[in-house]
C-alpha cells in the first residue's frame, strides 16, 4: 500500500509515521509513505496555496490549481493501480474501522489530501469528479480540526494495520480477537492500590476458553457509551 500526503506542513509527520509499527512496516516495504509539499505545485514566486474567500468572511481558503497539479501528478506515477484520493473534511463521511479494511483490501494507493484554514475550494470537488478521479471526503469525527495532518495520520495508521504483515499476525487485531473494545489484563493477577486489592477477573484465569470467550463477548454488549 503506498500513501501520498500532500500538506503544507510536511514536517508534522516526522515523528509518528517513523516510529513503532508503521515504522518497521516501512522498512518491511509493506507500506510507502511519501509527503508532498502542496507549494512545490504552485507557479508564482511566493508559492502561495491560499487566498481571501468569495463574499467575505474570516480566514483563507485552499486554491484549486496546486492541488489539482499536485494529485494529477502524483496519478500520472502510478495509473496502473487501484488508486483513490481522499480529502479529509468536517462534512465528509465518517471514518470507521470498516472502511479502513476496505480501503486495504481495495487499493493499492492512497491519496490524502490535507485541508487548512477555511477549506479548499468547493470546485476542487467537481474537478476531480469530472476528470474521473476516485475521490471521496473523509472525517475523523465530529468536530473540527485545524487541519487535515492528524486525520491523515489516524487514516494510515488504521488501514495500515489492516495489511497482512503488519501486525506480525493478523490475530493481533483487536476486532479479530475479541471485538473492538473488550478489556484486556496482564500480571500481577492481584495489584494493591492504597490498601485496596484489584483482582483479575476468575474467568481469565480459569483456562477455559470456550468460558473467556463467552464472557468476552457478553461484556462487550455492556460497554458505556460516551455521552
Amino acid at each position: 500500500m503506498k500513501f501520498n500526503i500532500i500538506t503544507i506542513f510536511p514536517h508534522i509527520f516526522d515523528s509518528y509515521l517513523n516510529e513503532s509499527i508503521l515504522k518497521r512496516a516501512q522498512k518491511k516495504n509493506l507500506i510507502q509513505i511519501k509527503i508532498h509539499n502542496l507549494r512545490d505545485f504552485t507557479k508564482d514566486k511566493h508559492k502561495k496555496v491560499d487566498d481571501k474567500p468569495y463574499g467575505g468572511g474570516a480566514g483563507m481558503v485552499f486554491k484549486i490549481e496546486p492541488i489539482i497539479r499536485a494529485a494529477s501528478s502524483i496519478k500520472r506515477q502510478a495509473s496502473r493501480e487501484k488508486i483513490k484520493i481522499i480529502l479529509f473534511s468536517p462534512a465528509g463521511k465518517q471514518f470507521n474501522n470498516k472502511i479502513a479494511a476496505q480501503l486495504a483490501k481495495n487499493y493499492k494507493h492512497l491519496i490524502l489530501i490535507c485541508g487548512r484554514y477555511e477549506g479548499i475550494d468547493e470546485r476542487v470537488k467537481k474537478v476531480f469528479r469530472g476528470s474521473g478521479f476516485n475521490f471521496h471526503e473523509l472525517s475523523i469525527g465530529p468536530y473540527v480540526l485545524t487541519g487535515g495532518e492528524l486525520p491523515a495520520m489516524v487514516l494510515i495508521d488504521a488501514v495500515s494495520r489492516q495489511i497482512p504483515g503488519v501486525l506480525g499476525k493478523q490475530e493481533s487485531l483487536e476486532e479479530k480477537r475479541f471485538g473492538i473494545g473488550a478489556p484486556a489484563y496482564t500480571r500481577p493477577e492481584v495489584i494493591v492500590w492504597k490498601g485496596k486489592k484489584y483482582p483479575v477477573p476468575k474467568v481469565l484465569l480459569s483456562g477455559n476458553h470456550k468460558k473467556i470467550e463467552e464472557w468476552r463477548k457478553k461484556l462487550l454488549l455492556f460497554l458505556p457509551v460516551f455521552v
